[in-house]
């Protein structure tokens, strides 16, 4: 698909890799909404790459409705839905005063991560399957953002891994149930990126983090990441694939 003059939506796309993201389609002609929980930041992003911004809870059907509702208004139909928005967690099954994890902490990280991506999944394919096909019969893209977590999650990252490891099982059945619609899925699961959330711990962490990456030694930039996602959309062939975007590291169990 030629990126340029076609409607996207980006979630979680007022910072980090959501945000590089909504700038990239924007320099290759997208038209671009940037759905956000903050909308703070999406107005921040939409204003600078002459997009529109709308709040945006993926785990809440009427917001997100309502938001691709006001994108499609701006923008027309969108064919390329970017799924970046999601969260982290860090917590053992057993705490250090015995006490067993909250199931809340689980469900909230699964709900927002794999949950809510499956919710504005369903609503963009639903929309998108009436759309004319282009080239090739396609209609539309759309890309989940998961986590090398999901292969080689971290102590404590039980919650975050299962949501993202949920996304790499969801991508291949969905392509293929897709398929008959010309709607193409892919996911990308980046390693250690620069993003705000790794900016805010303390330098000596940060260049830790990075030595533990093989090649290139260094933190991924999130324009790293939004130019994979752009050639995705870019290249018909790719479907049903998972793409690990993490400088052949492999995280060690802490």
């Amino acid at each position: 698909m030629n990126i340029q003059g076609h409607a996207a939506l980006v979630t979680g796309g007022g910072s980090g890799l959501g945000e590089a993201t909504a700038r990239e389609l924007a320099r290759l002609g997208a038209k671009v909404a940037v759905l956000d929980v903050n909308l703070d930041n999406a107005k921040r992003v939409a204003s600078e790459i002459n997009g529109i911004a709308c709040h945006c809870d993926i785990t809440n059907t009427e917001s997100l409705q309502a938001a691709m509702d006001a994108a499609t208004a701006a923008h027309g139909p969108a064919r390329i839905l970017m799924n970046i928005a999601g969260i982290g967690s860090a917590r053992r099954v057993v705490g250090k005063d015995g006490s067993a994890a909250p199931l809340e902490d689980f469900a909230k990280v699964v709900t927002v991560n794999l949950i809510g991506t499956s919710n504005a999944s369903r609503l963009f394919a639903a929309a998108c399957a009436k759309l004319d096909p282009l080239e090739d019969g396609e209609r539309g893209v759309m890309v989940f953002t998961a986590s090398v977590a999901a292969f080689d999650g971290q102590v404590g990252q039980q919650a975050y891994s299962a949501s993202k490891g949920g996304l790499v099982g969801m991508t291949l059945p969905m392509a293929r149930d897709l398929a008959q619609h010309g709607i193409r899925v892919c996911t990308i699961a980046p390693g250690l990126f620069s993003t705000p959330l790794i900016r805010t711990l303390p330098e000596p962490v940060q260049a830790s983090l990075a030595a533990s990456i093989p090649f290139p030694p260094r933190l991924g930039k999130p324009e790293e990441f939004a130019s994979l996602a752009a050639y995705i959309v870019t290249n018909t062939h790719l479907n049903g694939e998972v793409i690990r975007l993490d400088g052949a590291l492999r995280m060690a169990p802490r």
